[in-house]
């Protein structure tokens, strides 16, 4: 079998587990090059470097120049090892005969997890019994929504991370719908519901797994927020753009709505803003992931790794990829 020959872009200020690449220079049949410097190079200079590849691996950056689409010299394979490739790969890539390939599914565990701990969390109004205790007080607050057995949860957005989610919120026994007009394989016992209104028509507390897309982007609007009941719950992992945020921090100011945000359009608030106060508000600040316990940074930064590994075998083996971007995926991803 031929040898194949893989590059892998390095940034000064990018890190990349090490075990990964230690990995995928051990993989047989494959040579890896480390590749510095490419911030000072110029598209053309790029293009012409990335076509000695059989197999490209990209972070974040650098972008791929949409001229390999026409002409990719060696390059069959690129292996991006993050989720939206926007900034990175451009659709003429994709639509070319170049394969690409994200993590996948990977990131769906963690997220479905953070969807469930907030869920939990803000239903038991946590944040308002810690205020409580912390000033001497505590007792008398009575939740809205005392369980999720029977709760109404609408689920906005099917792709990987929606389905760990369900997947995990089924033993609860709650009434879960899903809105996703591209998913298919909607599971028992779920509800697939045939708008966004419906689902919010629908819904105690609204978890959205959405990508963020132009047909999301703002989607949870002022009138679709005034479609949850009183007490009603947002979680949002996904994307900040997704919720019209003034109208959703109107709801939360007034106390008719509580939430558990792990994302917010802008990315930040100011160190001053009323809402870090808010005691029906739960903002984890896109840092909900964690990180590993001390001493098993490299058994986790594998597991995590392990879509890139598996398709990076795969396709020194000839075998199919998993997760391929297609032109249809790539337009519905973030």
């Amino acid at each position: 079998m031929e040898e194949k020959k893989a590059l892998f872009f390095e940034r000064v200020e990018e890190v990349v587990s090490s075990a990964l690449l230690d990995e995928i220079a051990a993989v047989p049949g494959l040579t890896l090059e480390r590749v510095q410097g490419c911030e000072a190079m110029s598209p053309a200079e790029l293009a012409e470097r990335m076509r000695e590849a059989d197999l490209l691996i990209l972070s974040r950056t650098p972008k791929a120049p949409d001229e390999l689409a026409d002409n990719p010299g060696r390059l069959k394979y690129i292996c991006y090892l993050h989720g939206t490739m926007r900034k990175v790969i451009g659709l003429p890539i994709i639509r070319s005969g170049i394969k690409v390939t994200n993590w996948g599914d990977s990131s769906g565990t963690g997220l479905a997890e953070s969807s469930l701990t907030l869920l939990m969390a803000v239903l038991k109004d946590l944040p308002k019994r810690i205020l409580a205790v912390r000033k001497g007080e505590g007792r008398g607050i009575q939740s809205v929504g005392w369980s999720l057995a029977g709760l109404r949860v609408g689920v906005y957005g099917f792709g990987f991370a929606g389905r760990q989610f369900v997947k995990r919120l089924i033993p609860f026994d709650s009434v879960i719908r899903v809105y996703d007009p591209y998913a298919e394989g909607i599971p028992e016992p779920c509800i697939r519901v045939s708008s966004l209104k419906e689902l919010m028509e629908t819904s105690q507390a609204l978890v959205i797994h959405a990508g963020w897309t132009p047909e999301t982007e703002g989607s949870v609007s002022r009138e679709m927020l005034a479609m949850l009941p009183d007490h009603g719950v947002v979680i949002n992992t996904a994307r900040g753009a997704i919720i019209d945020q003034p109208a959703l921090f109107d709801e939360l100011k007034a106390g008719r709505l509580r939430a558990g945000l792990d994302v917010l359009w802008p990315d930040d608030l100011p160190p001053d803003h009323e809402a870090r106060q808010w005691e029906n508000l739960i903002w984890t600040c896109h840092e909900f992931m964690g990180k590993p316990w001390p001493g098993e940074e490299k058994e986790v930064a594998l597991r995590r790794s392990r879509v890139h590994l598996d398709n990076i075998r795969a396709f020194v083996a000839g075998k199919p990829l998993s997760f391929e971007i297609d032109e249809k995926r790539y337009s519905l991803m973030t």
